[in-house]
């Protein structure tokens, strides 16, 4: 029996169903905020590669949810206003099988309660119409891996077959490019080194992606992110001053009061309280980008390395080798400030002074937080200190540095890289070529039974 007007119908409109988008939602719960984000996919190439594309990004309003460790149920409900504008985007008939992940990070890794905060989170993110699941604390290293996957896997280094490459002008000319990321927390360094073994096995990890092998290095330093990077030099500075600080990397005019209690919170700061003679730290800014440096480096410690070669604190680091691609956590404020696309060049000491100026006039950046915006003297200068004193980017490797925001429509950091991971989307082996997709067959087949029945 032939394919009649009706059938035919009924066949086009199953077709059709072949080409509604997949989605998926990541929350990336990092130590100052929480971002969500809404993926996409075409259904009928979600084993292939290079369809994956970020619709939405929704920044959670409030702390980051280890910022409710004295209220838990604050957590849950802050997110509140994301799950629904992600309800807004995802069609509603998609809603059960799209699936919600939650990833906490360097911040949850610090708190002592974090499965208190997890539970009120869990609460509300099964409260939504979405498929839920899991919440949990991901590793330094985890967080590494991922992002150096999402790096990789929107530059198209993976060789995937029929990707478009977005910025082709970024793609690694060693085939894969190399992932920094810096929170607020925590700063990971993630890349494929050419030497061989890792002399470190905590830092080695193994991929198999699309038919090939990738010995990669990384690490993660808790505590090197910036938010609690500054408050290791505090710390440090503390030490040799009476309860007044003269602060060489805090914007002149900067002043601020703050107690000592407030600084020893958390495991970074390990001791030293007890010690100090005064309650209180009165904070005066006086913007010296050369003392300012000189104070961040004496928080990075270069005197030992058990290994041929090593960052700091004693951390393995084999040679840098290639490209990089940096995902800053507050990029956007060196965008604004300085109003440089590029963080960094061969001027990077001159346009970071300049910075210490523009700072001293806040009326002129109302669209930036006093947060970011009297930190941010700390924050750029510890950012060349990470990458120079840290990791060690001589002036010539700083031409292999790109500091990303975007690539192509979708977010630089760890959060795809998690979610291709957990939906088995990128495979072990390279998929097989087909010469027709699946809608491309059906839909001939339909016509084919059509012609038959005439």
């Amino acid at each position: 029996m032939g394919c009649t007007r009706g059938l035919l119908t009924r066949c086009l409109c199953g077709i059709t169903g072949l080409f509604y988008p997949q989605y998926g939602i990541v929350l990336d719960a990092g130590s100052s905020h929480t971002n969500l984000y809404v993926y996409e996919w075409p259904a009928e190439k979600e084993n292939d590669t290079g369809v994956v594309h970020q619709v939405e990004v929704c920044k959670v309003e409030g702390l980051g949810i280890s910022g409710y460790s004295q209220d838990t149920e604050k957590a849950g409900l802050s997110l509140q206003r994301c799950m629904k504008r992600a309800q807004e985007v995802v069609p509603e008939h998609q809603h059960r099988e799209t699936p919600v992940y939650l990833g906490a990070t360097a911040g949850m890794r610090l708190l002592s309660i974090a499965d208190r905060v997890l539970s009120a989170v869990e609460k509300t993110l099964r409260s939504s119409p979405f498929n839920f699941q899991g919440a949990r604390v991901i590793s330094g290293q985890e967080e590494g891996a991922y992002g150096w996957i999402t790096i990789n896997y929107l530059l198209g280094n993976f060789k995937q077959p029929g990707w478009l490459n977005f910025l082709p002008h970024l793609r690694s000319s060693r085939g894969t490019s190399g992932a920094l990321d810096l929170g607020g927390a925590s700063t990971q360094i993630t890349f494929v080194p050419d030497q061989e073994p890792i002399e470190s096995q905590e830092n080695s990890l193994h991929f198999r992606l699309y038919g090939k092998n990738y010995k990669v290095y990384t690490h993660s330093f808790l505590c090197y992110g910036k938010d609690q990077a500054l408050r290791l030099k505090l710390a440090s500075d503390l030490q040799a001053s009476n309860g007044s600080l003269l602060d060489p990397c805090f914007h002149p005019g900067y002043l601020r009061i703050m107690n000592i209690s407030d600084l020893y919170t958390n495991p970074c700061i390990a001791n030293g309280e007890q010690q100090l003679p005064f309650t209180q730290l009165h904070l005066q800014g006086n913007g010296d980008y050369q003392r300012c440096r000189m104070t961040i480096q004496k928080i990075f410690n270069t005197s030992h390395c058990p290994y041929s070669s090593c960052s700091f604190n004693g951390i393995f680091l084999p040679p840098l080798q290639g490209e990089f691609g940096v995902s800053l956590d507050a990029r956007y404020t060196w965008r604004e400030v300085s109003g440089a696309s590029q963080a960094c060049d061969n001027h990077v000491e001159q346009q970071a002074s300049k910075v210490f100026v523009l700072l001293q006039v806040k009326a002129e950046f109302p669209k930036i937080k006093e947060k970011y915006l009297s930190e941010y003297c700390f924050s750029g200068t510890y950012i060349l200190s990470l990458l120079e004193n840290g990791y060690g980017f001589t002036m010539e490797k700083w031409q292999s540095i790109q500091f990303l925001g975007k690539i192509g429509s979708s977010d630089a950091g760890w959060t795809l890289g998690y979610m291709l991971n957990l939906t088995n989307m990128i495979p072990a082996e390279k998929p097989p070529t087909r010469p027709l997709s699946h809608a491309s067959y059906y839909f001939l087949l339909v016509l084919s039974s059509s012609s038959l029945s005439l």
